[in-house]
Parts: C-alpha cells; structure tokens; sequence
C-alpha cells in the first residue's frame, strides 16, 4: 500500500462534514506539494524493524510526541508485531494506550518512550489493558500527528516545540478523562513521583535509562503538565502490591487504588494521574507539557518560555515551518513525486538526533555526573556513533555545518566532563554500546573538511587518550592491549566480535593518522597509518575474506564465511558475517584488491557479495560496498547499477520503506547521498565517490560561514564531459563552477 504526504489541516471540531475536510485537505494539499516538507511521509520506516515513528517533533528538538500502541491488550487483539519495542510505534499495531513523550528514533535497545498521555470517557478506568482504544483516520506531517479513538470517539492532535508538546482532545458531551501513566513505558529503568501544583498543573519526574541493558545509565527526566481547563475532580493512582495474606490488592491482577482526596506527592513504579472533565456540550481540552533533564522547575520554565498559551494551531505551523526551512537547504529538480517524498522523508529522518539536551536557559546535566552545567549555545545528546560516523555527520557536515560544529564541541565537552570521548552517549550517560572509537572518526573527518571552530588540541589529546590507554582502563577500546602487542584482537571467546572490534580500531587509527598530519604531528600520522595497515593479519587467502586468528596467531577453525547471516552470533564478528565486513577497509581498497590477486579478482568477488545475496543493506559494516567499484577506472557502472538496484528494491514510500534499523538516521542519510550523486564512502577521508543521481538537477544550500561557494548545484548528465570516479570536498564547495556534472550511464 502506498502513502502520500499532505498538509495537515487543523481540525477545532470533529465534527466537520467530511466534504468540508475533503475540500481542504485537497486544497492543502496543492499548496504543500510546492515544499519539501510537504511530501515527507512520516510512516515511513514504521515497520520492518525501520524504528522509525510518525509523531509530531521539530528539527533536532528534545521533545517528540509519539503515539505509543506496542504494548496492547491482554489478547493481543490489535497487536500485530509484538516482537520489536525499541520504539513506541509500530505500524501495524492499532491498540492505542497514549502519547509518550520523548523517543527515540531508529535504535536497538528500548528506552525513554514514556510519560504517556491518554484521553478516555465513560468512567474512569486507570488500567491501560482496558483503557486502550483502537483508532483510525491517522494523519502525520512533520510537526504533527492526529488519529480518532474508535472506543471513545475522541479526535486527538499533537504537536511539538523544541522541549515542549501541545495536546488537543475533541471531547464528546458527558464525562471525559486525561490520564497522565507514569508506569507504562519502553525504558527498563523504574521508579516515579508525581505531585499536583494546582487543578491544573501536574509537576513530576521518571527514572529511565538502562539502555541496551548497560545498569549504570540511568537519568530522571523531569515534565509539568497543564490543562486548559479546571477539572471536575482530579487524582491519582497506584498498583497496588501484594503484601500477604491479608493484603486487598494483588499485582497480578491488575488491581488499582485509586487517590481522590491524597493531594500532596506520590511516588512508586507504576503510578498516574487523572483529570476528569464533565460538560453538557461537546467540548476541546488542550494540554501541555514542557521537560528537563535538571528539574521540574527548568521544565516549567521551557513551557512558560516556548508556549505562552493553549494554541495548537499556532505550534504545529510554527514546526511545519520550522521543517520546511531545514528540508529546503536541499532543493531537487526533475524525478517523480514518489521519489520526492522518498528523498524528503529521508533528510526529515536525518534531523531527528543527535538532538538538543540543553534547557531554554542553557543548563543540562554534565556527562557521567549529577553537576549541572551552562552552555550558551546547544548542547546535543543521543550519539549513535558507530552508525553515524560513516554517513550521517557527513551530511550534516556538508549540509548544516554549524549543527555539526555544535555535535562535536558537545562531544568535546563529554570528555572534559567524565575523561572520555563519547561511544554511544544518551542524556549524559555512556550506554557503551556497540564497539569502537568512533568519535575520534566524526572529529577528524569534519576537521579535514573544514570545520575548525572547536578545540582540536583538547580533541586530540582525548583521541591520543583512547589509542593508547591499557585495555583495563579504556571504555573505548578495551581490547588495547592484544591490539597494540599484536597488531589485531585475537578471539578469546567464541563470540567476542574480535574481528569488528579490530576493524573499528583500525578505522579510528586511519582517521587519527589523517588528522595529526593535517595539524602538524607527522611522527604520530606515521604510526598511526602503520596500525591501520594491520587488518592485513585478518586475510585468510583460503577462503578470501577476513577470518578471526587465535591467540597463538593460527586462522579460527572451523570457519564459516556466512555464519552471522540475519544477527545470528558469529565467531569473530558483531551483527554479520565474514562477507559484511571483508571489504569494510575503505581507506586501503587497492590494498585490499592487491590482497585478493589484483584488480580483476577483487571486482569479480564484490561483484558476487551482490549476485549471490550476501550484501546487506540494512546494516553499517557493508553499506558503502557499491561504491567500491569506482576506485577503479572503468569499473564505475558497477557503482551505478548497484546504488540504483538497491534504491529501487529497499527504499520506497510505504512503512517498510527502509531496509531495516535506520540507526538514528544511519540509513537515510545513505539514501539521501545516494540521491544526491555523492557518497562519502571513506569516514576521516575527504573524498567522496560519485553515482547517477536520481533527480536532474540537485541544489544544496551552503553555509557561507563555512565554505566559499554559497550553493552546490549537482547535475546528471548523459555526455562523457561529465565526471565519474571521486571528487573531493573542497572541490565541490569551493570549485570554481560551483557546478557538478555527474556522467550517468549504465554498461
């Protein structure tokens, strides 16, 4: 089933005659198809493991509203996929339990995706297995989210600013309830209070964290509710434990006390809050809810601050605003509206995270400690970097540098704060997933293309500290020790991906040998492009590909090249194959081909990592393998006819429409590069490799405070004028043309 993107038209009353929503949602629709944030299709990777979700949020903004349906009924009714929670929505699900309140965006691991809000009528019921509804009529736009609840009848909209939220809930005459669930959530973190100021404002905190199961990060995160209307009655509740014998409540059960008169705060782990409103007439309720990291009274100071009344309307176009304007630094000519919303939709996932951690007042919780620090400018959080590193922050290097600048100096100061450079940081707390020193890569490559205006010595001396630090010691690398004795991880455990975690080290070492001799560290550059060399060890000529080497420095046996194939645990390596990561040496492929017997044995066997169905697109090892080929002349077409082949069969415009995990934007941002004509297919290299770009003519706005040229125009062009290959990043921001003819042609 196809989508299309439209303007999201607001709707003070649902009770609108359908021809009158016809007429405008048409006409609105004409108008939105002329901005690019018209044709983002926000459902987009909300299946298929894409992780992606289609609730109202603003560029790189604290605050998403995400409505939450993974975790339904006791039968499981109107859950369809019950298998993967790291996000709040699925799409195929329909058992609607509220709006949570701050998400991620294309991980792993559950967390955050709390704070749920839930409009309900009829009396008053606090268990979401029997409060939930089914909905419908779903409509999303960047900024925006609305569905109708088929239970109640109630039409609800959302929308965000960048740490606030704004609810609006169409009520039906009679009795009606918000509910604030405090205890349902995706974190594996527990533990809650709550606390009514007046009728009308509801202050609180919950405990989150524990990502991917790492037990020591945990943070609160703080929120103030407020409703436009004084209630009839409001209260809280709590699920009860058993205590013994005697005890009235069980857990087991499901059994709720509910506190009507208790009006001071409460806490505990599975705790709420309700408003009951009671009307003659058919009525709207709107409800706001500002959040913080440091303490309910910095979120009350972001909602007074972003929001100085009850006016949805105004915020959802203040964000589609907000959206239209960051989508449009890349203008597109020529290709097909499908495609249009397939790229757009892609750059919107782009600009999700990294996102601001910083209050309205510039504090934010230091890293790895419970000190407050200000910052006069934006300090980001929710760095996935060892997706990230090879795609994403190229991007935003390219496209939005002074965002990019703002990245690194927060992960600069995450090392003066707790002594380390960032790995997989969330709201100040190291998660250490995955493996890896992949700041040091995002660093070195935005410092060789020209973003200067951050402490490259402090930056260099945390680079230094992770390259050679002992193992014991290092977060980062914790495998130092063999590393720097041997030249390579050995495998001391039948699943301890020593092989990728030996490529990453390698691939950092590259970055670092690059930057010290930009900045004048010639003897540290040598040695540091002697290490990366040492993936030479890991090639086995029997089979081919890279193989894990035993202590006593033999090749692992038995060894199977494809065990790893769908996440299955493989010896040697991390969420692959043999295959996902022989050729995952971008800085040395003429190296590598020597390896394999030449230029012609190397093609043939990339070549055959397609044919035969070993690449995969949904994850980070192998995802630049298509561009391979044009390292070598007269092999370019190659690069073409894959990148196109892989675009036509993995992207599209329909919930599945990403191959797999998007990885904080991981994913798009090799779709919207692959768009565009250009790929950076090299992290901590200059260069990027050149493919047929899917539209006529590509229009980048460039950052004057930062590059020569204030546009890159990227052109497809049928005549062999032009260039195939590689182009470097100064050429194409300072070039003399400011024009890019890439030579689109297939063999």
């Amino acid at each position: 089933m196809k989508f299309t993107s439209r303007f999201c038209s607001s709707r003070t009353s649902f009770l609108w005659l359908s021809a009158v929503i016809f007429f405008i949602s048409v006409a609105g629709t004409a108008r939105a198809q002329k901005r690019p944030a018209g044709y983002v299709n926000p459902f987009i990777g909300t299946t298929n493991f894409g992780t992606t979700n289609p609730g109202a949020v603003c560029p790189n903004g604290l605050m998403s509203v995400v409505p939450f349906n993974v975790m339904g009924s006791d039968k499981n009714k109107y859950d369809k996929d019950k298998r993967w929670w790291s996000t709040p929505y699925e799409y195929h699900n329909k058992y609607f339990t509220g709006y949570a309140h701050v998400a991620l965006s294309g991980v792993g691991c559950p967390d955050l995706g709390s704070l749920l809000v839930m409009p309900t009528s009829g009396p008053l019921e606090v268990d979401y297995h029997k409060y939930g509804s089914s909905y419908s009529d779903e409509k999303a736009c960047p900024g925006y989210y609305s569905n109708y609840l088929s239970k109640y009848g109630i039409l609800t909209e959302v929308s965000a600013t960048t740490r606030t939220s704004v609810e609006r809930y169409h009520f039906g005459k009679g009795e009606n309830h918000i509910l604030m669930n405090i205890g349902q959530g995706l974190t594996n973190e527990s533990g809650a209070m709550l606390k009514f100021v007046s009728p009308v404002e509801l202050e609180g905190f919950k405990l989150m964290g524990t990502f991917c199961y790492c037990p020591q990060a945990v943070f609160p995160m703080y929120f103030v509710m407020r409703v436009s209307k004084v209630p009839f009655e409001y209260g809280y509740w709590k699920k009860q434990r058993k205590l013994g014998a005697q005890a009235q409540w069980d857990t087991t059960s499901g059994k709720y006390k509910i506190y009507k008169k208790y009006d001071r705060e409460i806490a505990g782990d599975d705790i709420g809050a309700y408003f009951t409103f009671r009307s003659a007439h058919p009525e709207c309720v709107e409800v706001k809810i500002g959040v913080s990291f440091v303490s309910m009274e910095n979120a009350r100071e972001n909602l007074r601050a972003e929001q100085k009344g009850f006016d949805l309307d105004s915020v959802k176009k203040a964000a589609f605003d907000r959206w239209n304007a960051d989508l449009s630094r890349i203008m597109v000519e020529g290709g097909t509206d499908e495609q249009k919303t397939i790229f757009y939709t892609a750059l919107y996932h782009c600009l999700l995270h990294p996102n601001v951690l910083q209050d309205y007042n510039g504090e934010y919780p230091a890293m790895e400690s419970g000190k407050i620090i200000k910052t006069s400018g934006n300090r980001y959080t929710v760095f996935s970097l060892w997706d990230t590193y090879r795609n994403l922050n190229q991007l935003l290097t390219l496209v939005y540098p002074m965002r990019e600048t703002e990245m690194i100096r927060s992960m600069i100061g995450m090392y003066r704060e707790s002594g380390w450079m960032p790995k997989w940081e969330l709201y100040g707390r190291e998660t250490y997933t995955m493996e890896g020193d992949p700041a040091t890569i995002v660093i070195a490559d935005a410092w060789l293309k020209g973003l200067r205006d951050f402490d490259i010595n402090t930056a260099y001396e945390a680079m230094q500290k992770s390259a050679f630090a002992p193992g014991a010691e290092n977060p980062l690398r914790p495998d130092n020790d063999d590393y720097m004795k041997l030249g390579y991880v050995p495998l001391r455990d039948e699943f301890d991906n020593s092989v990728s975690h030996a490529l990453e080290y390698y691939m950092a070492d590259y970055a670092l040998s690059q930057l010290a001799y930009a900045i004048g560290h010639k003897e540290d550059a040598a040695k540091f492009r002697a290490r990366a060399s040492d993936y030479e060890k890991y090639y086995s000529p029997e089979y081919g590909t890279l193989r894990p080497i035993l202590p006593d420095g033999s090749f692992y046996k038995p060894f199977d090249p494809l065990q790893g194939r769908n996440f299955e645990p493989s010896p040697g390596f991390h969420e692959g194959d043999a295959w996902n990561y022989t050729f995952d040496i971008p800085y040395d492929i003429k190296g590598l081909s020597k390896m394999m017997g030449g230029k012609k044995k190397f093609v043939s066997k990339l070549q055959s990592v397609f044919d035969k169905g070993y690449y995969d697109p949904s994850n980070e090892p192998d995802i630049a393998y298509p561009y391979f080929f044009s390292r070598f002349r007269g092999e370019e077409w190659r690069t073409q006819k894959e990148v196109k082949s892989i675009i036509k069969k993995y992207y599209k415009n329909a919930p599945d429409g990403i191959p797999g995990n998007d990885d904080t934007g991981t994913m798009s941002a090799w779709l919207v590069f692959s768009m565009m004509g250009i790929y950076p297919d090299c992290p901590g290299s200059v260069m990027y490799t050149l493919t047929a770009p899917s539209f006529d003519r590509i229009i980048i706005q460039l950052d004057g405070r930062f590059y020569k040229n204030k546009k890159l125009i990227i052109e497809k062009t049928g005549s062999a004028k032009g260039k195939t290959g590689r182009i470097s990043h100064e050429e194409i921001t300072s070039g003399k043309t400011g024009i890019l003819k890439i030579r689109s042609y297939e063999k």
